[in-house]
């Protein structure tokens, strides 16, 4: 008879999985530094070394979650700037970053929350700036079909994506008006600019359409090639500590010689102080029976 799920023994990769959805959410509400490797453990019922097998430290789960993010709307929005017409492109990315926000709000509190040096995978910052390479090339090619300098597509890429970006944001806490208004104000304000503002925007039927069939994004599996990469990565930090570690025993060594030697010399020095004084009470008690005798020699009865 199989035994019930809940109650069956979890596999090597099911357990590491059920580390990365607890951390994700844990990191999403507490931040790097505000989650520690006991509370994820807690809270997957397992003991702290079954995380250090898995991941060798919280910077170790806290770069693949973040890692799958990045790829995951990374992923999004290279797929939408893949439509032919640049509006369409420009629609559908707006609508996949948000789509983004709206069901992975953890992953991008993550993203948005920490730049933190241990992700590995770089930051938020740096997520922008390759959505921004891919823009460029886009922006390039319409400046040059409409006579413009080429060469002012960068800064244009990062105008146009730092405004998606930042709105994003803010939209992730607000979520008003809803995802194709906020996406067609985005793209007013970008397609057409303060002066030529359309007073009721709205998303292209075409763009509606894909949005509207579009599956859930499912996480990114994890290569082979990641895993072991994740693998040197982590023991290389667990030999780093072991060398800190033997340092450390070391340095303790050397502090208790140091401090065995002082305690000699000091119980030499009290042995040699207790030495002179017996020295001088006896050449005292002498001394005092000599004067003894020579006062007997001096007054005899």
């Amino acid at each position: 008879m199989t035994e019930p799920r809940s109650r069956r023994r979890m596999s090597g990769s099911e357990r590491r999985e059920q580390l990365i959805q607890i951390s994700r959410t844990l990191f999403a509400e507490k931040g790097f530094d505000g989650t520690s490797i006991e509370e994820i453990a807690a809270t997957a019922q397992v003991s702290k070394p079954v995380v250090y097998e898995h991941f060798g430290g919280k910077e170790g789960v806290y770069a693949v979650v973040v890692d799958r993010e990045m790829q995951k709307l990374l992923g999004m929005i290279t797929e939408a700037l893949a439509a032919s017409h640049s509006l369409i492109k420009l629609e559908r990315a707006a609508l996949a970053l948000l789509r983004y926000i709206e069901e992975s709000s953890e992953g991008f509190r993550i993203l948005v929350r920490d730049s933190h040096a241990a992700s590995g995978t770089g930051t938020f910052a740096s997520l922008i700036s390759e959505i921004a390479s891919q823009v460029e090339d886009v922006l390039a090619d319409e400046f040059a079909a409409r006579g413009y300098d080429p060469k002012l597509a960068p800064m244009y890429a990062q105008m146009l994506v730092g405004m998606v970006a930042l709105t994003g944001q803010w939209w992730l806490d607000v979520r008003k008006p809803g995802r194709e208004e906020v996406a067609a104000h985005l793209v007013n304000l970008a397609w057409n600019g303060l002066t030529g503002l359309n007073p009721n925007p709205t998303i292209t039927a075409t763009s509606r359409a894909v949005t509207n069939a579009a599956k859930p994004p499912q996480p990114r599996q994890t290569s082979e090639k990641e895993l072991r990469e994740l693998e040197k990565a982590r023991e290389k930090e667990l030999k780093e500590a072991e060398k800190v570690r033997q340092r450390e025993l070391k340095e303790a060594e050397k502090a208790r010689v140091r401090e065995l030697k002082e305690r000699e010399r000091l119980l030499k020095e009290a042995e040699k102080a207790r030495e002179r004084e017996e020295k001088i009470r006896q050449r005292e008690a002498r001394l005092a029976e000599r004067a003894a005798r020579l006062e007997q020699v001096d007054h005899p009865e």
